[in-house]
This record gives structure tokens, sequence and C-alpha cells, in this order.
């Protein structure tokens, strides 16, 4: 669909904007071989060449105590107390005793969850109050051309974002940070661990997985307008996604032909696009769909049927009460809102029942935010959606209601083994809420990550500030 004028044009323009980043100073060309970096595994798309620098926060071994517990699997425990040592979650259970070490946390009377994952975030992207005022001030997309599987949204992130600190203060441990959805394949997100940080690498949660953002429906669609080379139409938006796996098909076999080839053979020749779909096929990656409307959620699943991928969420979804056997069948995850409704044709059949009508269909359901002000208050998605349930004869106890915020997430991410739980040899990443987390009353009093105190709401010197907030009275910069 590109003319070889086109191509030329946007190749020198990704590597001209490659040269700022050292990340991708190797990777300028198109045209450079891979050969097989010391991070990658034989038959594997998903080597880093920007590792994660995080290092857990000093921590010791802390026991709370007589806390009420929702542990993200679907029970609640009055009167539990819950131990963490090195940074991990040891022991669950009644009067546990504690190394002489141990910091006592009476928990008596609070609530203690998993701490919440946003599993649709643009944080560090999407700037408020700026890009309010200015779009162009945005990371958000890459909407250059429909298909920009290229590119990678940790290069983008400003790890100085306020919603960071603001989300942290209200229980959210863990990020996934997508593109936009302007572009077919918008390219690779990024998990975070939601802690102070000069650089992105500094919050990249060890070893996850990258996703992928691609997005169907109006968004695509409606922004190229006639420029030639882009689709207009849902139907144009398939074939070119279809187009695209084709190709990556034929990149695909050429790399796992060398791969299983004799060192000193000359390597294929790489492409950043093509390496992102490769991948897909090759289930390096978290593929995760920006779709409304359960009709394009259903042919979005019949190009992952046509080519051997798994798509592991639906974000939006706002039409995914219509078609939960899709959802279940394949064991997909809807994240969804709790009542954005009406603002593009495609929104117009939300209904505020949604998330309680998947839940109790046995849908993997998640709350995500896809908002810098939605996502410091994902608990309160969560009680919105289960007030509406409630209306609707649907009964959601907040046992069940933590887990869209908690462990659904994590399964989504690919996490579900290291965190979303409070269970022994879970991350200790938790948050200790003042009351009921989903009253509008509640506050997050501490929130730990990997056992460490970041966020405690009665110190100042546990609540992290950037730098230009430092000036600030805290009346004033504390959320």
């Amino acid at each position: 669909m590109r003319t070889p004028e086109k191509e030329i044009n946007r190749l020198t323009r990704i590597c001209l904007v490659s040269l700022f980043s050292l990340s991708l100073v190797t990777g300028c060309d198109r045209q450079q071989p891979m050969g097989k970096p010391a991070a990658t595994t034989v038959d594997s798309f998903s080597f880093d060449p920007n590792p994660s620098t995080y290092q857990p926060f000093p921590r010791g071994d802390v026991l709370l105590t007589g806390a009420i517990v929702l542990d993200g699997a679907g029970n609640r425990f009055d009167h539990m107390d819950v131990l963490l040592q090195d940074g991990r979650i040891s022991a669950v259970g009644e009067e546990i005793q504690a190394p002489d070490t141990a910091v006592i946390v009476d928990a008596s009377g609070r609530w203690l969850t998993p701490g919440i994952i946003d599993v649709h975030s643009h944080d560090g992207t999407y700037l408020l109050p700026l890009t309010s005022q200015d779009f162009a001030i945005s990371d958000l997309s890459e909407i250059s051309e429909p298909n920009a599987a290229e590119i990678w949204i940790e290069h983008g992130i400003n790890a100085q974002d306020f919603a960071f600190r603001r989300a942290l203060a209200n229980g959210v441990t863990t990020i996934q940070v997508l593109p936009g959805s302007v572009p077919v394949f918008g390219g690779r997100s990024v998990v975070l661990k939601n802690v102070p940080a000069a650089t992105v690498s500094g919050m990249k949660f060890p070893g996850a997985s990258q996703g992928v953002k691609m997005a169907c429906g109006e968004n695509p669609k409606s922004h190229f307008g006639e420029s030639g080379d882009a689709p207009t139409s849902r139907m144009g938006e398939i074939a070119l996604m279809r187009a695209a796996f084709l190709e990556a098909q034929v990149y695909q076999r050429e790399w796992q032909d060398y791969w299983q080839q004799a060192s000193g053979e000359k390597p294929p020749r790489r492409n950043l696009e093509l390496e992102t779909l490769a991948g897909i096929l090759n289930g390096d990656f978290r593929v995760h769909a920006h779709c409304y409307k359960a009709d394009d959620m259903s042919v979005l699943l019949g190009v992952a049927s046509e080519f051997g991928f798994r798509i592991d969420a639906f974000h939006h979804a706002v039409e995914a009460y219509k078609v939960p056997e899709l959802f279940v069948d394949q064991q997909i995850c809807a994240a969804v809102w709790s009542d954005w409704w009406g603002y593009k044709l495609e929104a117009m059949d939300a209904i505020r029942e949604n998330a309680a009508m998947l839940d109790a269909a046995g849908v993997c359901t998640i709350m995500h935010s896809d908002s810098p002000v939605v996502g410091q208050r994902l608990n309160i998605e969560a009680s919105k959606s289960m007030g509406a349930g409630r209306r609707a004869g649907i009964d959601i106890e907040p046992r069940q209601a933590i887990a869209w915020l908690t462990s659904n997430p994590a399964k989504a991410l690919g996490l579900g083994d290291q965190v979303g739980q409070v269970k022994p040899g879970f991350n200790a990443d938790l948050v200790l809420w003042s009351a009921n987390p989903f009253s509008i009353y509640s506050h997050a009093d501490q929130v730990y990550i990997d056992g460490a105190l970041v966020y405690d709401r009665f110190n100042e010197a546990e609540q992290p500030r950037r730098d230009s907030e430092m000036a600030m009275p805290i009346s004033e910069a504390s959320p």
C-alpha cells in the first residue's frame, strides 16, 4: 500500500528519530541483521535492548495484623494477619508469630487487598493538564501511518508524570502503558512497577512480557482520511491486518530457519515492523485489542484464528455483554469502564451493567482506566459497576469485585502467578485501606510494592512527588 518514495521517507524518518535513543541506534536501519543477541532465546522475537533496572525499595519484615482481607481469589477473611518477608507474602493466617525484627502494623478494622493493576493506562504519554491544552505534547500514538507495529511506547514515556504518583496514592501498584488506538497496529506496550524513578527502565516490571496494541472500529478508519494508503472502513482495517500477517508469516519462517541452522549462516535482514507482528504469531507478546462492538470483536477473533495467534484481552469492550460466550469459550478477558457512553457511534450501546453481567457469565472481567483521571479511582469505577449490577438484580460482593482490579488484570498480563492475590509466595504488592475499598469515603492508607512501603497517607516523607512538586505546599501537591 506504500509507494517506494513514501517507504524511503518513512524509513528515513524512523532512523532520524532513532538516533536520539540509545536503545535503537543499532536497529536504526530496518535492514540491519538481528543475529542472536545475548538476551534472545531461539525462536523468539522478544529480546529487550532496554532491560529493567528496577530495584526494590528498602524493606524489612512486616506483619499486618487483624485486617479484613480480600484475597483477589474470591475470598474474604476477617481478623487476618499477613506476614511480608523478602519482598513476598510469606504467611496468611491468624495469630502469626513474626520475627523479632518485624515491623508490626495494626490493621484492625481496616481492609487489605492486593495492589491494584491498571491494564490500560496512558500515564507518562498523555500528560494532564498539558495535553488537554495542546495534543501535540502527547506521545500517545505514532500516527504517521496505520501500521505502527515497530513502535515501543516505553520510548515515549515521561517517568516524571504526575499521574503515576496520583495513581500510587490510590493503590495502583502495577501499570501497563499502551500506545494509542489511532493505528491498526499501535505498537508494543510496557508493564511498570508504579514506583518513583528517573527513567522508565527503573520502573519496568522485571520479566513481564510486552504486549501489542491492536485497534479496530472507528479510530483507525476515521483518522487517515483519503491518504490513499490507509483504510477508510472496517473492511479496509481487516484487510490491512491480514496482509500484514501474511507478510509476517514469511518473516517468521525466515528467522526460524536461521535460528535452527548452524552458526555462521548469514541472518535475514531485520524489519522492526515485521519483528513485532512475527512475535505475535510466535506467541512472544500478549495481544490487547481496542474494540467496542460485538461484531468487531467477533471479526477480529476470526483473524486470530486464521493466523493462529491469541487475543488476551479486548479493551473498552462496551458491547461485550452481548457476546459473553466468545470470552468464556476462548478465555479472553474483557477490560471495561463503568459508565463511559455515547461519545461516538460505537459507544452508543454501552450499559452500566456491562461488568456485572460479564462477571455473572463467568468472563474474566477487568476495570481499566484509559485516562489519568480514572486511573486514580479504579476502585470507585468498580464500585459504580457493582451498584449498577445490584440495581439489575446481580449482586456482586467486594470479595468478587476486587478481582476486577487485581487477579484478573494480572492474568491478562501473564503475571497471574506473581501479583494480584494475597497469597503466600506472591509479590508483596498490597494496599491497606482505611475502610471498604469500594466506598467513596475510603483512602489507601499504606501501599507496599515488593514488601517496601512506597506510600503512607500519614507520613509526608513516604508520599513521593516529582521534582517540580517539591516547591509546592503539600496541600496543593497531594491528590
